[in-house]
């Protein structure tokens, strides 16, 4: 079973989304800051991270640059949902190593579901 890691400090985003990767047969791991998110990165080995922008304690951007300096988590896909739409925070997480990007706005979570699905194969 995949692992995917959730870094979103929006409970309600979390909690459905969550729902539905796990009755999509994906095992689920969640954190409501960067922080935690980056520790939670390095020691549960994550398939895929779906990464919000806007978190507490470390912005998204932080960590998806923490993420793909260290050895052990620089493989692991990214992929950001943010509210963020300007194309200079969509050219900065694409050019720190985020895979895709979403707006949180212009996807259902079945689409999310199936970007995860494309980008794990």
């Amino acid at each position: 079973m995949k692992k995917i890691l959730f870094i979103e400090d929006e409970s309600a985003l979390q909690k459905a989304l969550s729902e539905m990767l796990q009755e999509t047969g994906y095992e689920n791991i969640q954190a409501l800051d960067g922080e935690t998110g980056l520790r939670m990165a390095k020691s549960g080995h994550p398939d895929l991270i779906l990464l919000d922008l806007i978190l507490p304690k470390k912005d998204g951007f932080m960590v998806l640059e923490e993420l793909k300096k260290d050895p052990d988590t620089q493989d692991i896909p990214v992929l950001v949902l943010s509210n963020l739409e300007r194309a200079e925070d969509i050219e900065r997480a694409m050019s720190l190593g985020a895979k895709s990007y979403m707006v949180k706005t212009d996807y259902k979570i079945s689409e999310v579901i199936n970007k995860i699905r494309e980008v794990l194969g």
